[in-house]
């Protein structure tokens, strides 16, 4: 089967086992034991309550903590091409660009960098959206096997 090509429009990836299965029914199952415990208060409705509460964290940190070390090797690999791209003062100025930013960039093409990183750090541009809107040629992340 044919990738689609990456696009600003789809490049949000939602991962379906979780966010149409794990995340529903961890919700949900909050939601049944507030309605449970409100309908009959009881030490073992309450705890029911806290171990759903526990549940429903666990599988946010599940998904999120994955995704801040994904940041964190995007931070590492864009730093790298920001040295080997970009003017030495600017590489060093890029490295007050929140991670937001930094992600954002990684999907700018490699002559399209040096003006985008610039309006950044100018304020021209700020939000991770507006950078990646503001990108022309779009720089897909995908790894091809």
């Amino acid at each position: 089967m044919a990738e689609e090509t990456q696009t600003y429009a789809n490049h949000t990836r939602w991962h379906a086992p979780f966010h149409y299965f794990v995340a529903p029914v961890m919700l949900t199952n909050v939601v049944v034991a507030v309605v449970q415990f409100i309908r009959d208060p009881g030490l073992e409705r309450g705890w029911w309550f806290v171990v759903s509460s526990a549940l429903l964290v666990l599988a946010g940190l599940v998904r999120i903590n994955p995704l801040r070390a994904q940041d964190r090797v995007i931070r590492l690999e864009e730093s790298l091409r920001y040295y080997q791209l970009l003017p030495e003062d600017l590489a060093r100025r890029a490295g007050a660009l929140t991670t937001g930013q930094t992600v954002a960039l990684r999907f700018a093409p490699d002559e399209e960098l040096e003006g985008l990183v610039r309006d950044v750090l100018e304020g021209r541009l700020s939000k991770p959206d507006e950078i990646k809107r503001a990108i022309k040629n779009w720089r897909a992340d995908t790894l091809r096997v």
